[in-house]
């Protein structure tokens, strides 16, 4: 790999995690994802729009995995908590 192509990748997968999201972006470019995987396109505002919906809050930190999973850090009850937006459109607490 180039040292062009190495920065490429190293500033999108600094940029992901803070809202850019996956739309556009090769998924070989995204950190973690193998050649080939597909990555939909849900955008950062719809997936924080189905969290609140869900009854969450303060929803921080959305990222989305190369599985179309997003995670975040929300407050539910009072309560920081991890939780997690299936491609399903299911909201569920992380580990759960």
């Amino acid at each position: 790999m180039s040292i062009r192509a190495a920065c490429l990748v190293a500033i999108s997968a600094f940029f992901i995690p803070f809202g850019a999201g996956a739309q556009g972006v090769p998924s070989d470019q995204i950190a973690g994802c193998l050649s080939g995987e597909k990555i939909d396109g849900s955008s950062v505002e719809s997936a924080k729009k189905k969290m609140e919906m869900a009854g969450f809050s303060q929803i921080r930190g959305l990222k989305k995995g190369c599985d179309n999973f997003w995670h975040a850090t929300s407050v539910r009850e009072g309560d920081t908590i991890n939780i997690v937006l299936s491609p399903q459109g299911l909201v569920r607490v992380e580990g759960k």
